[in-house]
């Protein structure tokens, strides 16, 4: 391109960009208020998932959600893990070496999703995705960058609460691993027992847990 070209390229561009930036950070602030109205609207949730990890590997479940803090990521036939959270911790469970790991929500890229008293505009920013349809979020505590980044995806929905729809969200953790989540069949607002964030310990003289 030819330096003058450039110049006149650039010009329009120096001339709106007082009155463009204000706007597009008044259109991220509003996204980011729906999102912080969706967490806060949806007190039960139900969906199926698709996770897929770093090396590409696919697994299926039934995903359960109760705010504030509890999920239940309950995987296909065959997969010996169980991940509860029972609104103030995660845990994980690996039914086939009998290992429990724990750590608290808040560490973790999951607590943007299950603490609806966080204000995202805090700590979230919008990540554009060329879609007017899509609106994606990134979420990390910019005082722990440890406990890693998630971007949540969601599909603009007048039918569903805040007018979003939860898609799907892709977790990076503090060792950069990389963990994709697509939900499906969403259903809100059913009645759901704190028994299902109840686990059942697999070390020796196991016992039932996490309730």
């Amino acid at each position: 391109m030819k330096r003058i070209s450039l110049a006149l390229a650039i010009a329009p561009v120096i001339a709106v960009l007082p009155m463009a930036v204000p706007a597009v950070a008044q259109a991220d602030q509003s996204d980011l208020t729906k999102v912080n109205a969706y967490i806060r609207a949806v007190t039960t949730m139900t969906a199926d998932f698709t996770q897929t990890d770093r090396n590409g590997q696919n697994l299926t479940g039934q995903l359960t959600l109760k705010q504030p803090g509890k999920i239940r990521f309950q995987y296909q036939k065959g997969v010996p893990l169980l991940i509860v959270g029972d609104g103030k911790a995660l845990t994980m469970i690996d039914y086939e070496v009998r290992q429990v790991q724990r750590w608290p929500i808040g560490n973790s890229p999951l607590g943007a999703l299950l603490d609806p008293s966080k204000d995202l505009s805090k700590f979230g920013k919008v990540v554009p995705t060329g879609d007017p349809t899509i609106l994606s979020v990134e979420a990390r505590d910019p005082k722990h960058p440890e406990y890693g980044t998630i971007t949540m995806i969601f599909k603009r929905d007048a039918g569903s609460p805040a007018g979003l729809q939860l898609y799907g969200w892709v977790a990076l953790d503090s060792q950069n691993n990389r963990t994709a989540v697509r939900l499906t069949n969403q259903r809100y607002g059913a009645a759901i027992a704190d028994s299902t964030f109840r686990w059942t310990d697999p070390r020796p003289r196991g016992r039932a847990a996490g309730g």
